[in-house]
């Protein structure tokens, strides 16, 4: 399996990680998902995602500080990191894009176009 079909998802609510993993493995891709900073990491030592989608309120550690601390790491400059979040007010995108997301889309997810925004990053990464 190519690996832009290996998305890892970081959300610490269980209703909001069961929606993507439908949306997404009905559409071919595999899902990793994890629900705090060092689950995340751990994650990462094992796998190279082709994209991670990153919730901003997040356990231990806030989606913006992860961001930053995992582009930080060698080899993942490059990974494509989407904040996916209910913080929409004024200047929160900019926030999410700042900290080093290469994207946001806003909660709720639209499950009619959520397949299309995750195929746009993962071809704008390749």
């Amino acid at each position: 399996m190519p690996k832009s079909k290996i998305v890892l998802h970081v959300e610490d609510n269980p209703e909001n990680r069961l929606l993507v993993k439908r949306i997404l493995q009905a559409s071919g891709y595999t899902l990793y998902e994890a629900e705090n900073a060092s689950q995340t990491m751990e994650i990462l030592t094992e796998i190279k995602p082709g994209l991670i989608l990153m919730d901003i309120n997040i356990p231990e550690m806030d989606g913006y500080s992860l961001t930053h601390t995992i582009k930080s790491m060698p080899g993942m400059e490059t990974m494509p990191i989407v904040a996916i979040t209910a913080n929409v007010m004024k200047g929160d995108r900019e926030k999410s894009l700042q900290a080093g997301c290469d994207g946001y889309i806003q909660k709720p997810i639209d499950v009619d176009t959520f397949v299309e925004q995750i195929e746009s990053f993962l071809n704008a990464a390749e």
